[in-house]
């Protein structure tokens, strides 16, 4: 049983962010400080990217590790409550990931995810992001 109240859990849950969150400035920044140019959040493609890199036809989704389920990461666990709920929830949320990762890959788009937890290590980021859009 959920330890809050309903009403309690209805605000919680309604402030949580879909663009602008921690992990995706902390990446936003560094792609920036790193020289690269990029777009956000363009509509016409499919998913909505977070980050789009024209010049180097490639998109970057930062995800969060709970709603996208980081396979092992600690913090993809399932809420003790409602756990069909949640399991229907996020197997949804795992195939329209990979339903838009299809669409982009067919549209020739290079596709990059970022999991929040891989945003503590800023220089081992900084290198994965360097070497998957073609620079040293």
């Amino acid at each position: 049983m959920d330890g809050i109240t309903p009403e309690k859990r209805s605000w919680n849950m309604s402030r949580i962010r879909g663009v602008d969150t921690k992990p995706e400035l902390l990446v936003r920044s560094l792609l920036h400080r790193m020289g690269y140019r990029f777009r956000l959040h363009r509509r016409d493609l499919p998913g909505r990217p977070d980050i789009v890199l024209p010049k180097y036809r490639a998109v970057v989704f930062v995800h969060g590790c709970f709603w996208h389920r980081h396979r092992g990461c600690r913090y993809a666990y399932v809420p003790k409550s409602r756990k069909d709920f949640w399991k229907r929830k996020f197997a949804r949320n795992v195939e329209r990931d990979r339903e838009v990762r299809h669409l982009l890959r067919k549209a020739g788009w290079k596709i990059l995810v970022v999991w929040e937890c891989e945003t503590v290590d800023a220089d081992g980021l900084a290198s994965r992001l360097s070497s998957a859009l073609g620079r040293s």
